[in-house]
């Protein structure tokens, strides 16, 4: 039996290429789509969406993910610019509620997979910044993408460098540090969505890079979290958590 899937945002870059993604997967039953003006709750009652694929803005992702939660639905929120203690927030939400859901920063397989790894790398490189790169439409900065690398990289850090002290000359010069790991915007039209770590050790670096050509690259990842979410018992934050 295909999967229900409700998509708000729909009429946006992303949420367009989702539609027809899930148009063309038989795994998929497309039930419903919602924007701006639509009421999302009533929108999955009515459609009885199991899952509901979240690709709108910043400013309204925190109160999406909630009201999906409510109404009984999965969700699988593309969405980038939830802060660390909104998720923790919603994940508290998603265990009350005992239904599962996905919180994907980034999802492009080959973004995700860099991210995994990247946890493991940092253990041997501890010296690590971040260079993420998108289009000059990109609201937030840094990235949702920047911000769980970072983050995951810190937390398995067994080693935190000792930094010579710094002469900045002109303020964010080093970029911002997240969770003491430096990382760098870059807002460009031409640009989609890039992300570079450089590792840095006794006279060898170590880079990796991932590029998304267009926004189609995205779509395998999530169809993997619709088809996924269902079986979830809690509110996962990163794609890399659900690949093997």
């Amino acid at each position: 039996m295909s999967i229900r899937v409700l998509v708000n945002g729909a009429l946006g870059r992303m949420g367009s290429e989702v539609v027809r993604t899930l148009k063309g997967n038989d795994k998929f039953n497309l039930v419903g789509t919602c924007g701006r003006s639509d009421d999302l709750v009533a929108s999955i009652q009515h459609s009885q969406a199991e899952v509901v694929v979240d690709f709108t803005n910043a400013d309204v992702v925190f109160e999406n993910t909630q009201k999906i939660l409510k109404a009984g639905a999965r969700p699988v929120i593309g969405t980038t610019g939830l802060l660390l203690p909104q998720v923790e927030t919603l994940q508290k939400m998603a265990k009350a509620e005992q239904i599962g859901g996905i919180i994907a920063p980034n999802c492009a397989l080959g973004g995700v997979l860099m991210m995994k790894y990247a946890t493991q790398w940092i253990k041997y490189f501890p010296n690590a910044e971040i260079i993420e790169l998108h289009h000059d439409g990109k609201l937030d900065a840094p990235s949702g993408t920047a911000l769980r690398t970072a983050q995951a990289m810190s937390a398995l850090r067994t080693k935190v460098p000792e930094m010579k002290s710094e002469r900045v000359l002109v303020e964010g010069a080093r970029g911002a540090d997240v969770e003491g790991i430096h990382v760098h915007s870059v807002r460009l039209p031409g640009l989609v969505a890039h992300q570079e770590i450089i590792f840095g050790g006794m006279d060898e670096t170590l880079t990796v890079r991932h590029d998304s050509i267009s926004r189609r690259c995205f779509m395998p990842g999530v169809m993997l979290a619709c088809e996924k979410v269902l079986a979830l018992k809690e509110l996962v934050y990163g794609l890399e958590n659900i690949i093997e």
